[in-house]
């Protein structure tokens, strides 16, 4: 078979994502802390890039016409079915020039006055969250047994050992780790390991390192009562039986009064804990949100306002502007032509600071729009509450602005909105449809959770309602709903089965 090298010409279409083009998508998956981080790194790294200050948001606000006319501009383009990348290329007369786009800043400066900044910072109305006390200073599990290690009589090699423990701890406080492996790498006996795991278990908080709830119970109860206590019996032999509070299959097995195994059961409910890390916040630590969008009713309307509070406000610098400008006059005056290194370096600059603030721009525009949308689709959410939350998938939102999915899909990723009913994730709009028996139309699925979650809240504690009453009632309430999907949107909001929800007391 012969080899032979030669040229051939094709047509043919491709999809180029520019560096330009990939920003501004990147953009728009940001959150609004992300956000600052990448501008306040912008800042430092483009020296044509600058935020403005008091005095000069006075001075853009008055050419603030002009910017809004940019803005239309940019909307007339995409009116007319450009490309992302064609309607984010400023507008003007550019050249192509060693085989690089080459920006008219003259013809910039014209159009442009003092560029486009981001839009001023409105007053916001004053229902807004409470964010006093978001600060606390708290000491952790880890932080505090290793105080508990250091204070104690134990040997060095016994505190290493110990150290090592507490590092294998999971945040409700249990011993993850293999006592036998710690024991190799350290060469020491294992004998003398567990016994320096059982003093770690009587520091405080009592039973933390154990390696089940039974043996975290059974430290805490060793120290309240006798091997033959009832309450150490339950624990050892029936910890089963009472998870499932089956009270009569412990009342058989035991031989004790029905009475006194309840106040065994009471004891080891009221009085131990069975996850001795959690009250070091492990896992549960509270996590403040800052929304991006703000909805407000007003009057029979709703106002959104972007949340653009810390955001900075920026500008194309006008000293480097001028340097550019100043360069090619002289240029021209002297028949020159610019200094090479100088011009590449203050047009790749320029055209990095441009793209920025155009597509910080495109993306706050963009995140308006999904928001205008959402509260259009959901308006009886907006007005009553979850339960009157709709099916909506992000097609719909999608075909309303003129945009792809994945643009809905990176816009509603980690932002947040405030509303009258709460705050969300706009993620959070977008849910299935659960059919609906009176022929009214599909209900939204986290409307079917929130019907549980109020059904359960209601429920008797001694009777607590099972999958298939919940079903059942649901039924009653015009939503055919099957029980393992009962089951599943209930284990989805971390509600226990109807067994270990009773109450015996």
């Amino acid at each position: 078979m012969a080899f032979e090298i030669k040229q051939s010409l094709k047509l043919g279409q491709s999809l180029v994502m520019t560096p330009q083009l990939q920003q501004a998508i990147k953009l728009l998956q940001l959150n609004r802390l992300e956000m600052q981080e990448l501008i306040n790194q912008e800042l430092v790294e483009n020296p044509c890039l600058e935020e403005l200050g008091e005095l000069d948001q006075y001075e853009e606000d008055a050419s603030e016409s002009g910017d809004q006319n940019n803005l239309e501009t940019m909307e007339n383009r995409e009116a007319e079915g450009k490309t992302a990348e064609e309607m984010l290329t400023p507008a003007g007369e550019d050249k192509i020039v060693d085989g690089k786009q080459e920006i008219d800043w003259e013809e910039y400066m014209e159009n442009f006055a003092s560029g486009p900044a981001l839009p001023s910072t409105r007053e916001i109305p004053d229902e807004l969250p409470n964010y006093e006390n978001m600060v606390a200073s708290t000491t952790d599990l880890v932080g505090h047994l290793e105080w508990q290690i250091s204070m104690s009589d134990l040997a060095e090699d016994e505190r290493v050992l110990a150290r090592m423990i507490v590092g294998n701890l999971s945040d409700d406080g249990f011993f993850i780790g293999s006592l036998e492996d710690i024991s190799k790498e350290l060469k020491f006996d294992l004998e003398d390991a567990e016994e320096v795991l059982k003093i770690i278990q009587r520091f405080d908080p009592i039973g933390v390192a154990a390696r089940d709830v039974r043996e975290c119970l059974l430290v805490q109860a060793h120290l309240l009562f006798d091997k033959e206590h009832l309450v150490m019996k339950i624990i050892e032999n029936h910890l089963e039986d009472l998870e499932k509070r089956n009270i009569a299959a412990v009342t058989k097995a035991t031989g004790a009064p029905e009475e006194d195994v309840k106040e065994a059961a009471r004891q080891i409910k009221e009085e131990f804990d069975p996850k001795p890390g959690r009250s070091f916040g492990g896992g549960s630590d509270t996590h403040y949100i800052t929304p991006d969008v703000y909805v407000y009713k007003i009057a029979d309307d709703f106002a959104i306002q972007l949340n653009e509070d810390g955001l900075p406000k920026l500008r194309v610098s006008a000293y480097y502007k001028k340097i550019l400008i100043q360069a090619k006059a002289e240029a021209k005056a002297h028949g020159k032509g610019d200094p090479k290194m100088t011009k590449d370096y203050l047009q790749d600059k320029l055209r990095a600071a441009v793209w920025l603030i155009k597509s910080i721009h495109n993306r706050q525009k963009t995140i308006y729009r999904v928001m205008e949308s959402i509260v259009k689709h959901q308006r009886d959410f907006f007005d009553k509450g979850v339960h009157f939350l709709k099916p909506m998938v992000l097609r719909e939102v999608a075909s309303d602005i003129g945009v792809h999915e994945s643009t809905i899909s990176r816009v509603t990723t980690n932002k947040y909105v405030h509303t009258p009913v709460g705050t969300f994730e706009l993620k959070y709009f977008f849910n299935s449809g659960i059919s609906s028996g009176d022929g009214s139309g599909d209900v939204a699925s986290e409307s079917v959770k929130e019907k549980i979650r109020s059904l359960i809240s209601k429920e008797d504690a001694k009777r607590p309602l099972s999958d298939q009453k919940l079903v059942e009632l649901l039924h009653d309430d015009g939503i055919e709903i099957a029980r393992r999907t009962v089951a599943k949107y209930r284990e989805s909001m971390n509600i226990l089965s109807s067994a270990r929800r009773k109450k015996l007391f």
